[in-house]
């Protein structure tokens, strides 16, 4: 299984959301970029990185951290939040990231996503859908939008978009577990792209459940965070989960 570390972004910082409650953060580190040599050093090889702020404003307010990640660590960086225009694509892609999420963009500039894809290649860029009861949220989950889950990866796999960060909102942060059946349903009906989970991980059982379903790869950030999944147990098992 493909196991990516996630450190989410807030005024420079590392902090974790609670079902991504802006106002219930909990600090993590005040050096996103120890946490993240740390990470490397226990022998992971990639990296999920939120701007928090981004997801909020549409501007890329963390970037000079997520920058300094990229050039300091070997690390294949993936990075979203307030993604929504070519040009931030290109200036990520081009200081060092390796691929770029693309969120709320896929509900309300799906065009974007359909040029992204042309310009930059299925392997650079991803779609990531959050939501709560099958339904999509946006513009960091200050939304909640009417449309499915299901709906949007469709729209956007005719795109020919292959990977697909799926969060439930509701599991994100609280150590519940992931919503396997919400996953395995997904990845079952559209088998031809990789479902990513996020949202809930909590303990190996967690991703045994999930490699099980048929997921290949899981975003892992509170559960690193409180020392529940180390680094180095996640780069441990990265390669054989079973």
């Amino acid at each position: 299984m493909q196991i990516i570390p996630a450190i989410d972004l807030k005024n420079q910082k590392s902090v974790r959301l609670y079902q991504g409650d802006f106002n219930r953060a909990t600090l993590i580190s005040d050096s996103p970029l120890t946490q993240a040599k740390s990470i490397e050093q226990a022998g992971l090889r990639q990296l999920h990185l939120v701007d928090l702020d981004g997801a909020k404003t549409g501007r890329p307010i963390n970037r000079p951290v997520i920058e300094q990640i990229c050039q300091q660590t070997n690390l294949a960086v993936e990075v979203g939040g307030g993604i929504r225009s070519l040009a931030q694509i290109n200036a990520y892609l081009t200081s060092g990231v390796a691929r770029v999420i693309l969120g709320s963009a896929a509900l309300k500039e799906p065009k974007l996503i359909q040029q992204a894809i042309s310009q930059f290649g299925a392997d650079q860029i991803v779609v990531g859908i959050d939501g709560k009861n099958g339904r999509v949220a946006i513009s960091g989950w200050l939304e909640q939008s009417d449309v499915e889950m299901a709906e949007l990866i469709e729209s956007m796999a005719a795109f020919s978009v292959v990977n697909f960060i799926v969060t439930d909102i509701s599991r994100d942060g609280t150590m519940m577990g992931p919503n396997v059946a919400q996953l395995s349903e997904l990845q079952r009906r559209f088998p031809a792209v990789s479902i990513i989970a996020s949202g809930g991980i909590r303990n190996l059982t967690d991703l045994n459940r999930l490699a099980d379903a048929g997921i290949s790869a899981a975003i892992v950030g509170k559960a690193m965070a409180t020392g529940d999944l180390s680094a180095k147990t996640l780069a441990e098992v990265a390669d054989h989960v079973s």
